[in-house]
C-alpha cells in the first residue's frame, strides 16, 4: 500500500497545528512548528491570510485527521464508507475504526513513540496479534485481541525505551498494558471524549465534506 515518503514536520506547519508526527521530539523545542509557524514554501514567511470557504475548512479538517493516522486519500475514504454502513454516527464511528487499526493501537499502548514507528514494527513482523505474527498495519483490533512483542524482539532497545516512556505517562483508558511483558489488550472501544485529545478534530466537517 503506499505511503507518505515525505519530510513528516511540513504537514504539522500547514495545517497550523502539532500532530504530533515525530514522538517525543515534538514535545521539544526541536519542534519545527515552534520555529517556523508558517505554511511551508517560497512564500510561507510573508504569505498573506487567507480566508477559507466552507469547502476550504473542510478539506482542511480531513486532511489534517489523514496525517493524523498517516492514511492516504483512498484509504481514508474506504475507511469513511465503512463508517458509513455501520450504525451510529458517522463521524464518530470514522474516528473509532482509525483508532482501532494496529499500528494505532501498538502506539497507544506504548510500545513505539510515533505513528511511524509503530508501524515500522508491524511491517517489519515485530508484533503479534492473539499470539499470531501480524504485519498489516491496517487491521482491526477487536475487544479483548492480544496484542505483544515477539519473543525474538524484545530485546529492541526502542522498544524498551517507548515501553519506559509510556509507563511513566500512562495509556489510554481504553487498552491495558503489561509492560514487563511487553503485551497489551484492548479492553473496549474508545468513546469520543478520549480520542485525539491533544488535537482537535471536528469530524463532523469530514461527513459533511463527503456529502457533497
Amino acid at each position: 500500500m503506499a505511503r507518505y515518503t515525505g519530510a513528516v514536520c511540513r504537514l504539522c506547519r500547514r495545517e497550523k497545528v502539532k500532530l504530533f508526527l515525530k514522538g517525543d521530539r515534538c514535545h521539544t523545542d526541536k519542534c519545527a512548528i515552534e520555529k517556523r509557524a508558517y505554511v511551508p514554501g517560497q512564500h510561507g514567511p510573508n504569505a498573506r491570510r487567507v480566508k477559507h470557504s466552507e469547502y476550504g475548512i473542510q478539506l482542511r479538517e480531513k486532511q489534517k485527521v489523514k496525517r493524523i493516522y498517516g492514511l492516504l486519500e483512498k484509504q481514508f475514504r474506504l475507511t469513511f464508507k465503512k463508517a458509513e454502513r455501520q450504525k451510529g454516527k458517522t463521524g464518530e464511528n470514522l474516528l473509532v475504526l482509525l483508532e482501532r487499526r494496529l499500528d494505532n493501537v501498538v502506539l497507544k499502548m506504548g510500545f513505539a513513540r510515533s505513528l511511524a514507528e509503530a508501524r515500522q514494527l508491524v511491517k517489519h513482523s515485530h508484533v503479534e496479534l492473539n499470539g499470531k505474527k501480524a504485519n498489516i498495519p491496517s487491521a482491526l483490533v477487536n475487544i479483548n485481541d492480544q496484542i505483544s512483542i515477539r519473543q525474538k524482539s524484545r530485546g529492541m532497545d526502542k522498544i524498551k525505551v517507548s515501553v519506559e516512556s509510556s509507563t511513566r505517562k500512562g495509556v489510554p483508558a481504553w487498552v491495558s498494558l503489561n509492560d514487563s511483558d511487553l503485551e497489551g489488550k484492548l479492553v473496549a472501544y474508545p468513546k469520543r471524549e478520549e480520542i485525539a485529545i491533544a488535537i482537535p478534530i471536528q469530524e463532523q466537517l469530514i461527513v459533511e465534506l463527503y456529502s457533497r
